[in-house]
């Protein structure tokens, strides 16, 4: 494994740039994201804008992985969610350019996000994948639960509908 640099994104033009072309390549790998294939790059820039902008908001966190100075992996979690539940955090948009795919850096990814989610008090983390080509074998190495499955939840990015896994985990708090 490659020795990664993880740290939070800001939104700066470059890491605007470079979090939209791994949006665009996570999509036509097949990632199933929240887009559709072809992913035009001003769609993809304008959501990576939006996101990291949240970011400064408090409303998420979003973590980069970088390696020899390229942003080769990502993950957020989303803090911002309605007053009933301020102990709980979603994952979402764990995504790893292929090429740097198989060196663990969505499992570091997974860990720093959790390790700061046990900082913000939040003791219950949930996500969602795909059934077909999403990361449930990571989520479950990792101790998610799954929860269960509801069909026909999404395209994938190139056409054709898929399930997604639900999953959480209990955290216990920091050191903990």
């Amino acid at each position: 494994m490659s020795a990664a640099d993880i740290r939070p994104l800001a939104p700066d033009p470059a890491t605007i740039d470079a979090l939209a072309a791994l949006l665009v390549e996570t999509v036509a790998a097949g990632g199933s994201v929240g887009f559709m294939h072809p992913l035009a790059a001003g769609r993809a820039r304008d959501f990576a804008r939006a996101t990291l902008e949240a970011a400064t908001r408090g409303e998420r966190l979003v973590l980069g992985a970088f390696v020899g100075g390229e942003l080769a992996s990502t993950v957020t979690l989303q803090l911002a969610l309605p007053e009933n539940q301020p102990h709980r955090a979603e994952i979402a948009k764990m995504m790893t350019h292929p090429a740097f795919r198989g060196r663990s850096l969505a499992r570091a990814l997974l860990e720093e996000a959790e390790r700061l989610a046990r900082m913000r008090g939040r003791t219950l983390l949930v996500l969602d994948t795909a059934e077909e080509d999403g990361a449930a074998g990571l989520y479950e190495k990792h101790g998610f639960i799954r929860a269960g499955a509801l069909p026909d939840y999404a395209l994938k990015p190139r056409g054709g509908l898929t399930a997604t896994l639900l999953y959480f985990k209990r955290l216990g708090t920091e050191g903990g």
